[in-house]
């Protein structure tokens, strides 16, 4: 069959290819009738093929797309060599790495000659506004939902996505990644050295009121302090080096970052510190706790009880340094898991949130979504795009997301499913990851895997499933109901111009003013500077407050 498909393949990419080299794009674009009669269309039975044989042959679409560098060609996929055979739409795919579309995305939104779709598209709102709402270049894909049972039905029992993902004229112009497993919303979990913490405690130098050192430890401000500072003067490995870290994480990273140390003084900070609190946008860095707080961890700084290195490195040497050397080098950190920092993570205990000087205990709330706007675009004169949105449909079928996420059947899961019928991870061959696997079989992109795949169709993999554990227990619990991430919002034009006047003014003037107070240390005159500042035009955040909670205001009150 594949022999079958792949000169079907090269016969449809050759006619692309020729129609992408000229002025325009000569292929012809059916009536419904047409596509019906001739070539077999049909969309409400996705156990069926879309396009019968003769479909197969004539009608095909060019699909433009980066890929990681790990990736396969996505035409020598299994799971698009799979998903022809069920659905008897060929899609060419032309693959660039990920740098190179990062410098031609702009140029083909602006002339698409030859290209029907753009797979990871990675559109912003603005530019989903301004090729699709000003200029028309891309389809309303709402005005095509009828052909598209699968997606249709998650806009209709999940307002929330559809709130997210439609533009401000009232239509969605880009099919979403939808991966929830709770666990982005609070990218951060504190471990501590297990060994090193009970020879503190035996040596008489910590009190830790009688605890034992075990997941669930609960650690105060002072008590941590105390531990830190004995990591720090102690030969806590015995290698005769002074290479101990006691506290480690990577400053603005994504996860395993700073933030959740502002939750000691009751702050549920994130990297861009906004939130929504009692309904309104905040601004943490505008509270006063947030300066007590950032005082506070300047002397953890000052001390050397935060490593200096967490400041200026990356999640790559993060991650290697936990693990190149047998002598175990971190006291603290803080991460998903410690199974990917450390070579021996059984020596490591998972704690709750740090208690503050003045109770404060709560932790980071992300504002990384869940539900990615923007994967998937389609242009407006796109031939037989019914065709083309009813094949992307099929990616929000279970079974396919799992694949599309994770690797097909038969290379990331076995062929026969477990006795609840759902999918069953294969083992990866000899001398390969799973990650590794997964990068070189998996396009990822669009997909629903939420709550009913999760319980029907496949399990999750183990270390998120060990995540979204302890997230359970040690994070969620210590998140106020008041307080919530900023989801997707749609702004309007001028709500864009007012963001892009002032929002990498706000990043750099907050990236390099905190990390200066840290190191330096913080007063009140210098804060109460920064407090008036920060809300004038010189910096902005007033303005772009006031943005954030007129597009948050339009979000509650839709339906």
């Amino acid at each position: 069959m594949k022999k079958i498909i792949t000169a079907v393949a090269l016969c449809c990419a050759a006619m692309m290819a020729f129609a992408g080299c000229g002025e325009k794009d000569d292929r012809t674009s059916n009536s419904l009738d047409v596509l019906k009669d001739k070539y077999g269309f049909q969309w409400t039975d996705t156990s069926k093929p879309i396009l019968n044989e003769t479909g197969a042959k004539e009608i095909s679409f060019h699909v433009y797309s980066s890929k990681n560098a790990s990736a396969k060609d996505y035409n020598d996929m299994d799971i698009m060599q799979t998903l022809f055979e069920q659905t008897n739409v060929y899609v060419d795919w032309e693959n660039v790495s990920e740098s190179i579309y990062g410098q031609q995305k702009v140029p083909k939104l602006g002339n698409h000659n030859g290209i029907d779709a753009i797979y990871h598209a990675g559109l912003t709102s603005n530019e989903i506004l301004k090729y699709g709402v000003d200029r028309g270049a891309l389809l309303a894909i709402s005005d095509y939902l009828e052909y598209m049972p699968n997606f249709k039905k998650i806009l209709d029992s999940r307002s929330d996505i559809k709130k997210q993902i439609t533009s401000i004229d009232g239509k969605i112009y880009s099919l979403p990644r939808i991966e929830e497993m709770g666990l982005l919303q609070n990218p951060n979990l504190l471990f501590i050295n297990k060994t090193w913490a009970e020879k503190a405690v035996n040596e008489g130098k910590v009190d830790l009121g009688g605890q034992e050192i075990k997941d669930g430890l609960e650690l105060t401000a002072s008590q941590m302090e105390n531990l830190l500072t004995y990591f720090k003067n102690n030969d806590m490995n015995g290698n005769g080096a002074k290479d101990e870290r006691p506290l480690n994480f990577v400053w603005n990273n994504w996860q395993g970052n700073q933030c959740d140390l502002y939750g000691m003084f009751g702050l549920n900070d994130n990297l861009e510190h906004r939130v929504i609190k009692d309904g309104k946008v905040v601004y943490t860095v505008l509270d006063d706790a947030f300066k007590d707080a950032t005082q506070y961890l300047h002397n953890w700084v000052a001390n050397g009880l935060i490593d200096a290195v967490s400041f200026e490195q990356s999640q790559d040497n993060f991650l290697a340094n936990g693990k190149s050397n047998p002598d175990e080098k971190y006291g603290a950190f803080y991460w998903w898991e410690s199974e990917t920092v450390v070579s021996d993570p059984s020596n490591y205990v998972c704690c709750k949130p740090l208690k503050g000087p003045n109770g404060g205990q709560t932790v980071c709330v992300s504002n990384n979504p869940e539900i990615s706007m923007g994967e998937v675009i389609f242009f407006k004169d796109t031939p037989n795009v019914e065709v083309l949105l009813a094949y992307f449909d099929r990616y929000y079928m279970p079974e396919i997301s799992a694949q599309i996420n994770y690797g097909p059947i038969g290379i990331a899961f076995e062929e026969e499913r477990d006795a609840n019928g759902k999918l069953v991870a294969k083992d990866p061959p000899a001398g390969k990851t799973t990650d590794e696997l997964r990068l070189e079989n998996a396009p990822l992109g669009i997909c629903y895997l939420s709550d009913d795949a999760w319980e029907n169709t496949v399990e999750m993999e183990p270390r998120a499933k060990l995540r979204v554990e302890r997230l359970e227990k040690y994070a969620r619990p210590y998140v106020p109901s008041t307080v919530t991430p900023v989801p997707n919002l749609q702004f309007t034009k001028e709500e864009l111009d007012v963001l892009a006047r002032y929002q990498t003014t706000i990043d750099n003037y907050l990236r390099e003013n905190i990390l200066k107070w840290l190191r330096n240390g913080l007063d009140d005159a210098t804060w109460a500077s920064h407090k008036e500042r920060a809300v004038t035009n010189a910096v902005g955040i007033g303005e772009v407050q006031k943005v954030y909670q007129a597009a948050y205001d339009r979000y509650v009150k839709e339906n």
